[in-house]
This record gives structure tokens, C-alpha cells and sequence, in this order.
């Protein structure tokens, strides 16, 4: 007779531990695989195409190496692009960021209305990005344009919107701040959402008002979206290529390159006169490498910033005895008052 061995719990419960944690991964696969064919295939690819001297037309013609980056790095418009990149970028990012905390925290707030006014800070999102830059075109135009007609009108001189760099720029980011930030609004607002009432009341028992609140309990609980939304503000800040691009009819970033910028200089090279895909793949691989850097700095000073306003164990040790001291002086308050009622 033979015996015939039943699985102990144990086993059956490692297999059961096993099957489920090879689910998540089953559920994350379809997308890393996606990402495989159409993130990281065009990537390696890229980079092999920028060491060759590869013409759009012509094909892969010989293997240079290094040379198109050296080439590219020698061209004074590379760093006039790279300039203006950076300042569309800090003009756009750091005040689109900073309004929009201020706008999730107002929508967060008890208003009436409070669908209408978030669908409302979200319609510039909905609006393409072609028309945004057409009508912004035309309202900052330097000769008939109506920011320059309201300048005038109130005694100011009107500025040269196209013909100087930074007041391009500066109309550029207004384009990218107005269709970004309710968008970057709605995401921190969901997580503003999710913050415990219970953080807000025991800082209200201590004391802390409103922007005392706001500063050391919301901004260090929105840490992870506020990384999220910097890192995704740092990627599209860096890679604008449409709001230049339609600024003007000509779309070549100004008569001297005013607003260039790395985009632009990487389609002109590559589509352009050119029709060197090898120097626009070095310019893309360059981009690239900064855009790692910038979103990596970012990660590194979000972090800090939010972990320096979040407060320390002892921090959290005094305010735990203040609230047990406010809490029994409440106590004994009431109890002297229930007292003092029944004599």
C-alpha cells in the first residue's frame, strides 16, 4: 500500500506566495514591453546613428565616431539654442510650478461651484498647442499687438517681443505656463486630497494657522507629486518645440535666433538644409544627457526641500506632549467649568 504525501500548509502557502508575486508582474509586463519597442529601441538606435555621418537622404554612409558631437559642440548656434533653451525653461517651469501650487490649494478650499472652477483651469490644457501659439503671436506682436496697445495706452513704451531675446522668451514661457499649469493644478489638487484631515487638526490644536500649515504639513505630504510634476516640467520645459516653432510665420526661431532652441536647432539640422540625421542625433543624444541631469537634480533638491519641512522625531515628540498638555488642559477647563456650573 502505498502512501501517497499531501502538501503541508506551509507549502501550499509558499506556493500561494509564489503565484501572487509573480502577478505583478504579469500586469507590468505589456508595458515595459512597449516601452522596449518604442522607448529604448529608437534610443540605441539614435546613438548609433549619431556616430555615423548619415545623410537623410543619401543613408549611412561611413562611421565617424565622436566626430558629430565634436562638430556640433563647435557651432556657435548649438550654445545660442542651448541658452535659450534653459531660459524658456526656468521662465516657464519654476513660476508654472509655484502657481500652481497656489491654484490646487484655493480649488482645495470649501468654494461653491468647485467642479466649474476645476474644469475651468483645465480648458487651456484641452486647447491645442498650434492655436495657443498663433493667438499668443499675435498678442504679443511688436508692432500692432494688444499687449503692446495696453503698454501704450497707459503711457509705456511697447516692447520688442520678437526682435529681443528675453522679452521672446518671456512671451514663449507665458505660452507654456498658460497650458500647463492647470493641468500641473488638478494633479497636485488630487494629492493635496489625499492628505489625512487628522495632520490638519492636530496642527490646528497646536496652534499652527493656515500658511504654518500649508508649509510644514501640505507641501511635505505632496513630496512624491511635487517630484512627479518637476521631473515632467523639467522634461517638456527642455524639449519645447512647438510654442517656438509658431511663434512667427517663418518658424526658424528669429532673424537671430532669439528663440532657437535645441529642438528646433536639432530639426533644422536634421530636416534642414542639412539633412544631416547623424548631427541631429548627436543633438538629440546631447539633449538627452541634459534632460537626465536636470530631472536627477530636481529629484535630488525636491526631496530635500521636502524632507527639510517635514519635522524631525524630536520635532514630532513635542508636539505629541503639546497636544497631550493642550488636551488636558482642555480636560481640566471642562471639568472646572462643569464645577463650577453645578455649585
Amino acid at each position: 500500500m502505498s502512501i501517497t504525501s499531501r502538501p503541508t500548509p506551509t507549502g501550499l502557502k509558499n506556493r500561494r506566495k509564489n503565484g501572487l508575486g509573480a502577478t505583478p508582474y504579469v500586469f507590468i509586463a505589456p508595458f515595459f514591453i512597449i516601452f522596449a519597442i518604442t522607448g529604448l529601441f529608437p534610443l540605441i538606435y539614435t546613438a548609433w546613428v549619431s556616430l555615423h555621418n548619415w545623410h537623410l537622404i543619401g543613408g549611412q554612409q561611413s562611421f565617424v565616431g565622436l566626430e558629430n558631437f565634436s562638430l556640433v559642440l563647435q557651432h556657435p548656434t548649438f550654445w545660442i539654442a542651448l541658452r535659450n533653451t534653459f531660459s524658456i525653461f526656468l521662465l516657464s517651469s519654476v513660476p508654472q510650478i509655484i502657481i500652481a501650487i497656489l491654484i490646487a490649494y484655493m480649488l482645495d478650499a470649501n468654494l461653491r461651484a468647485k467642479t466649474f472652477w476645476r474644469m475651468g483651469v483645465l480648458l487651456p490644457y484641452v486647447v491645442a498647442p498650434v492655436a495657443v501659439s498663433i493667438i499668443f503671436s499675435k498678442l504679443f506682436a511688436d508692432q500692432s499687438g494688444m499687449i503692446n496697445v495696453i503698454l501704450e495706452n497707459i503711457g509705456l513704451t511697447g516692447v520688442g517681443w520678437h526682435s529681443d531675446a528675453f522679452w521672446a522668451h518671456i512671451a514663449i514661457a507665458s505660452m507654456v505656463n498658460f497650458r500647463w499649469t492647470g493641468y500641473n493644478s488638478l494633479i497636485l489638487l488630487a494629492a493635496m486630497q489625499a492628505v489625512p484631515n487628522d495632520l490638519y487638526e492636530a496642527a490646528t490644536v497646536d496652534g499652527a494657522g493656515r500658511a504654518r500649515q500649508f508649509f510644514s504639513v501640505t507641501i511635505p505630504q505632496l513630496r512624491a507629486t511635487l517630484i512627479f510634476v518637476i521631473i515632467n516640467s523639467t522634461i517638456g520645459g527642455l524639449q519645447i518645440f512647438d510654442e517656438p516653432r509658431m511663434y512667427d510665420q517663418i518658424g526658424k526661431g528669429g532673424s537671430d535666433n532669439q528663440w532657437l532652441t535645441l529642438t528646433m536647432y536639432l530639426y533644422n539640422l536634421a530636416w534642414g538644409d542639412q539633412k544631416s540625421l547623424g548631427k541631429g542625433s548627436a543633438v538629440a543624444i546631447i539633449l538627452f544627457i541634459i534632460i537626465l541631469i536636470f530631472a536627477l537634480i530636481s529629484f535630488y533638491l525636491t526631496k530635500q526641500i521636502a524632507s527639510s519641512a517635514m519635522p524631525t522625531a524630536k520635532t514630532r515628540h513635542h508636539l505629541k506632549g503639546s497636544r497631550h498638555s493642550n488636551a488636558s488642559a482642555q480636560t481640566a477647563t471642562i471639568a472646572l467649568t462643569e464645577e463650577g456650573a453645578f455649585e
